[in-house]
This record gives structure tokens, C-alpha cells and sequence, in this order.
């Protein structure tokens, strides 16, 4: 299939931009051309991507960073295409935006552009088998990536949407440092996993064969290697990350890490209708407020809430617990400080 004409990544890029959007377009220029200058090249760092028999969810980010040098080893070079941009090199590499982004998976083959932070967040229709795939990503310059896809199956009717801080990993840090901490830990060997998360998520994808797992988080695409590498290195069960990018939108100077949740909530209860919610989360920001208003909107689309309570120093850090004592929906709720006691209540609940 040949090449379509590009399009848009975000369907914003051409409204009226708030003035902090427009100050960041214009250091980001200034950085794009004095990183071209010194010959950093566009790279694609690929993300895990989801979809059903009938279309894909391409996930993925351009960043301008130096150019492979022809003398590494395959093998390297393959690790670097997997890994992407590591540590606080993410951060500080430049997005490219508005760079055309050319995709093929299964059959199919389109080309879309970047959008003003260099994420590429597209919709593809293909027709493809459950199980995982793989989608081919390259834009001018660069070499081929493989981003990772999982395709859920008609038949599947579970799933499971996770928060990621203070659910399957501690930060142990005031939530306000978060970030920084993020930016600046190079590897994923510096988080500790929450005890008993994993166990319950393997256990949980057992009982429910070709059940997607989706990380949804308010972190910012940059760490989304090093969260992958953390859950693979602590034996979560794979998934995609679906992070969100800091900094100015058009209408707004701070982008809200609420809004990012709660569309995605409905964007998955949209996506697959047949699948019914098990959402895990943590008590110290606002999962219990968003997973009990999406479960009063879509009580069909809810198998149960699990709730990780924080110790008393952990919610300290977070800035306190949240007060959502009413859950208002006919749904299985429960809580508890690890896994392995939610794995108890689950089982009770029936969902294992």
C-alpha cells in the first residue's frame, strides 16, 4: 500500500496556542537548530503500542540525538534502537515536531507527523491475529525501530489498567521531587517494586488468558524506557505505558495529569467495549476519585478496584490520602498495603 499524505499527530496543533506554548516552540527551534548544527540526527525512540484484529495504536517519540556510529557492534546498535535515549539525556535531547514519521505494520503502510512535542499517538487500521506484533518505525535519516504492539483478542473480556508510582513501585520521595528523581536516576535498578504487585499481576494474567495490562500514568513520556525496563527487570507482566508530555498545551500552561487519565479511561472503554476494567491503583493522589467516577459512568466496564493503601510515611510523601469513602458504584472494591493481601481479596471477589 503506498504511502498516504501526512497527517497531524494531535488534533490541536493548529488552534490558537497559549503564549507558554509558543515561548517553548521557539527554545525548542533554537535547540533543533543548533543540535542539526552539530550533527544530531532524528531518532525514534518506540513505544509499546495495544490494538484489536481491526487496528493498532501506534505509540512512539522523535528526538534529534548524536548519530550511531557505524562502528558498534549490531548488537549495540539494536540495543540502542530498543532502549531509546536513557536517563536524563531524555529530557535534556530535543524533541523534533512536525517531522513525518513513516509506519508499516502488518499490510499496511502510512506515514503521519510528529506532533509539536515529537510523540507520534496514531491510529491505524490493520488487520491482525491477537498476540503480539510489531510495528516498523523510521523517519528521514534514521534506521528501522521495532515498536512493540499487543492485540487483544474479541473473545477477551478482562483487561487491566494500573497506575504505575506508589502502585508497582515505591518512590519514596515528597510527590513534588518525583519528577526530578525521574529525570535523574539513569537506570531502573534505583526503583524498588511494590512487594507482592507482580506476583498478582502474573497470577491475574493467568487467569485470564490474552488479557491486555496497560500502565497508565501522569508520567512524562522521557522515562517510558526506563519504566519498561523496571517492569521487565521486576517481572510485570508487559504492556503499554500510556505517559503523557510535560509542559505548556495550547490552552493551558501546565498539562493536567487528571485529564490525561480520565480520557484515557474512556478512550479504552470506547476502544473495547467487550472488556471489563480490573483498575489497580494507590490512595495517595486521585486514583480512587477517578476509578469510582469511571465506574459510576461505566458500571458495565468495571470488573473490580484495587486499591494499594500507603504506609503512613509513603502518604506523607504524597501529599496525603485521598477521602473517597463513597464509591457510589455496584462494583468489587477493595484495598490493602501489597499485593499479596489484594490477591486475597480478589480471589474472594471471584477475579482469581
Amino acid at each position: 500500500m503506498s504511502a498516504s499524505p501526512p497527517t497531524p499527530a494531535g488534533s490541536l496543533e493548529r488552534q490558537v496556542r497559549h503564549r507558554a506554548a509558543r515561548l517553548e516552540d521557539w527554545v525548542h527551534d533554537l535547540r533543533e537548530r543548533w543540535a542539526r548544527r552539530r550533527g544530531h540526527v532524528p531518532t525514534i525512540v518506540p513505544y509499546t503500542g495495544y490494538g484489536s484484529t481491526e487496528w493498532v495504536r501506534v505509540l512512539c517519540r522523535v528526538l534529534l540525538s548524536k548519530p550511531i556510529d557505524p562502528d558498534e557492534t549490531s548488537k549495540r546498535r539494536r540495543r540502542r534502537g530498543e532502549q531509546g535515549i536513557r536517563g536524563w539525556r531524555s529530557f535534556t535531547s530535543v524533541p523534533v515536531g512536525d517531522v513525518p514519521v513513516v509506519i508499516e505494520v502488518g499490510a499496511e503502510r502510512i506515514e503521519v507527523l510528529a506532533d509539536r512535542g515529537g510523540v507520534v499517538d496514531t491510529r491505524v487500521p490493520v488487520a491482525l491475529t491477537p498476540g503480539w506484533h510489531q510495528a516498523i518505525l523510521r523517519t528521514e535519516g534514521s534506521e528501522d525501530v521495532e515498536a512493540p504492539i499487543w492485540i487483544v483478542g474479541p473473545d477477551v473480556d478482562f483487561g487491566i489498567i494500573s497506575d504505575v508510582d506508589d502502585t508497582v513501585m515505591v518512590t519514596a520521595l515528597p510527590r513534588p521531587l518525583v519528577a526530578a528523581w525521574n529525570t535523574f536516576v539513569l537506570d531502573e535498578h534505583a526503583r524498588i517494586p511494590t512487594p507482592g504487585m507482580a506476583v498478582l499481576y502474573e497470577r491475574l494474567v493467568r487467569a485470564h488468558p490474552g488479557s491486555p495490562v496497560i500502565y497508565l500514568s501522569t508520567g512524562a513520556w522521557n522515562v517510558a524506557p526506563t519504566l519498561t525496563r523496571f517492569l521487565s527487570r521486576n517481572l510485570y507482566p508487559a504492556g503499554p505505558l500510556l505517559l503523557t508530555d510535560w509542559g505548556p498545551t495550547h490552552d493551558r500552561l501546565f498539562r493536567s495529569g487528571r485529564a490525561h487519565k480520565e480520557e484515557n479511561l474512556r478512550r479504552l472503554a470506547e476502544e473495547f467495549p467487550q472488556v471489563r476494567w480490573l483498575l489497580i491503583g494507590d490512595d495517595g493522589q486521585h486514583d480512587e476519585e477517578l476509578y469510582a467516577r469511571f465506574a459510576a459512568e461505566h458500571p458495565d466496564r468495571v470488573a473490580a478496584v484495587a486499591i494499594r493503601r500507603l504506609s503512613t510515611g509513603e502518604a506523607v510523601l504524597a501529599g496525603g490520602r485521598t477521602k473517597a469513602e463513597q464509591h457510589g458504584a455496584d462494583v468489587p472494591w477493595v484495598s490493602a498495603s501489597d499485593g499479596a493481601t489484594l490477591d486475597d481479596l480478589l480471589t474472594e471477589a471471584g477475579l482469581l
